[in-house]
C-alpha cells in the first residue's frame, strides 16, 4: 500500500493564466520506491501561518484591520485560510513533480489579500494540508484505492516578492474594490453632480473632503 509524502520545492507564476494564479511545485514521493501509483488525486488545503513571522512596524500599521493594535497581537495573530484546491498526480514509481495551482485573488474583502499586502518583504510561512484518494495496483495487479493520511502536510516560505509580482503583472498601479450596489449608486451620483472625469478622482474628491474636515 503507498505510502506519501510531500515537498514544496519552490513556486513560480502561471503563465497566460486567465487569473493571477502560483504554481507550487509539489513533489510526492511513495516509501515504496518500485510499487505502481496508477493516480492520485489529491485535496489540498492552503494556510498561512501568520505568527510565525516578524512584522516591520509599517506592516504591524497595515495589517491592524486584520489582528487589531499590535499589543494584542498575541491573542489575535492566527493561522489563515488562503484556499482550498485539488490536483490530479499522474502515474509515477518512486516520485514524481505536480504542479499546485494556488488562485491570488486580489480582492480586498478578503483577509488573505488584505494581509500579503501589508507585507512590504521577507516570507510567508504556509502550511499545505492534504488528503484525497490513492489508486495504487494490489497484489495480482488488481486495481485498489486508499485514502492520504490526514497526518500528511508540508511546509513552505513563500516570498512576499512572488505574491506581488503576480499582482502586479495582472492588476499594474491597480488594486479592485467590490462595493454594495447601494454605495456605488452614492458614489456614481456624487461623481455625476460634482462632473468628475473618473472614479479615481470621484475617491479623491472624497479624501480630500474628510481630510480638511478633521483638520478643523
Amino acid at each position: 500500500m503507498p505510502d506519501l509524502s510531500f515537498l514544496v520545492e519552490g513556486a513560480q507564476p502561471v503563465d497566460y493564466a486567465a487569473t493571477p494564479m502560483l504554481a507550487l511545485k509539489l513533489r510526492v514521493a511513495n516509501s515504496e520506491e518500485d510499487e505502481q501509483v496508477h493516480a492520485v488525486i489529491l485535496d489540498c488545503q492552503v494556510r498561512i501561518e501568520a505568527a510565525r513571522r516578524r512584522y516591520a512596524d509599517e506592516e504591524r500599521d497595515g495589517l491592524a484591520d486584520l489582528f487589531g493594535e499590535p499589543a494584542r497581537w498575541a491573542q489575535t495573530v492566527r493561522s489563515l485560510l488562503w484556499t482550498n484546491v485539488s490536483v490530479n498526480v499522474p502515474p509515477f514509481r518512486g516520485e514524481v513533480l505536480v504542479d499546485l495551482h494556488v488562485p491570488c485573488t486580489y480582492d480586498f474583502n478578503l483577509q488573505v489579500t488584505k494581509y500579503f499586502d501589508s507585507l512590504a518583504a521577507g516570507e510567508v510561512p504556509l502550511t499545505l494540508l492534504f488528503s484525497g484518494s490513492v489508486f495504487f495496483a494490489g497484489e495480482g495487479g488488481g486495481l485498489q484505492v486508499s485514502r492520504v493520511s490526514w497526518s500528511q502536510e508540508a511546509g513552505y516560505r513563500l516570498p512576499v516578492a512572488l505574491w506581488k509580482d503576480v499582482m502586479a503583472r495582472y492588476y499594474p498601479n491597480s488594486a479592485w474594490l467590490n462595493l454594495r450596489k447601494d454605495v456605488f449608486d452614492r458614489l456614481a451620483a456624487y461623481k455625476r453632480r460634482r462632473g468628475i472625469p473618473t472614479w479615481e478622482q470621484a475617491v479623491e474628491s472624497l479624501l480630500l473632503g474628510a481630510e480638511e474636515l478633521r483638520s478643523r
